[in-house]
């Protein structure tokens, strides 16, 4: 098995690179950042240079990919009227456009080899939309309607699409956190320093919920529980998303 993964040098990125290794895949470590080990290029997921360098690799080093992890990504968020457009931008051309662009770079491959899995981490956030986080939220959710897409175009190709929606968990994304509403961040940071799960977990349960052939992957109890709530009892669900705005708005701005 030939695995890509963006964002591969650390969290969640680093221990599906490691799953997928465990498993005996050849995987290409693509990220700004160098890894400790493995093949790797460095690649910016807003240029369509390195994309275009991703794939010329990938042909020249094995014929093909059968495995395009799209894992990069940033935290960001803040309230509607404290988060910036330039926030806005910034979280946009990484979190949904870099999956688009390498999406898109690696369609013409899939579609020759009549073959592959396009597997996009997205977040609880693109099912279940919580105050305060309106960018996050709307990206991610971008992501997960962008991957049915892809399943459905792709699907007489051969190709599958997963949109991976995991809560939180234990990650360093948050140290790197850009947004001007410092409240948002303190609430999140808070959230993600006390979860139960690491990213070795979630990487788990994705490549176990991958062999099952789920196309919309929560791979935690918090996630399915939230998501639940959402689809059983919308006044429930909606009584629980206005509380927490409400404490979000008595922090001030």
């Amino acid at each position: 098995m030939r695995v890509l993964v963006t964002g591969g040098a650390s969290g969640l990125g680093a221990a599906l690179v490691e799953a997928y290794a465990a498993r005996g895949a050849q995987v290409l470590v693509c990220d700004l950042k160098e890894p400790s080990s493995g093949d790797h290029l460095r690649l910016d997921v807003r240029s369509d240079e390195d994309w275009a360098a991703a794939v010329a690799w990938t042909e020249e080093h094995w014929g093909g990919l059968d495995v395009l992890v799209n894992n990069a990504g940033v935290a960001g968020g803040g309230r509607l009227d404290v988060a910036t457009i330039d926030e806005w931008e910034w979280i946009t051309a990484i979190n949904l456009l870099g999956v688009v662009r390498g999406t898109r770079a690696f369609v013409p491959t899939f579609k020759r080899q009549r073959s592959g899995q396009v597997v996009n981490v997205a977040s609880l956030a693109g099912l279940v939309h919580p105050a305060g986080m309106a960018s996050y939220n709307a990206v991610k959710a971008a992501v997960v309607a962008f991957t049915e897409t892809v399943g459905h175009e792709l699907a007489e190709y051969g190709v599958t699409a997963h949109a991976i929606c995991p809560s939180y968990f234990r990650t360093g994304l948050v140290d790197a956190m850009r947004g001007s509403d410092e409240a948002v961040g303190a609430v999140i940071g808070s959230l993600v320093t006390n979860a139960p799960l690491g990213p070795d977990d979630i990487a788990a349960a994705v490549l176990e919920a991958l062999d099952r052939g789920e196309e919309l992957i929560l791979p935690d109890e918090a996630a399915r529980a939230a998501y639940r709530l959402k689809l059983t009892d919308r006044a429930a669900y909606d009584q629980v998303m206005r509380k927490q705005a409400a404490r979000l708005n008595a922090m001030g701005a």
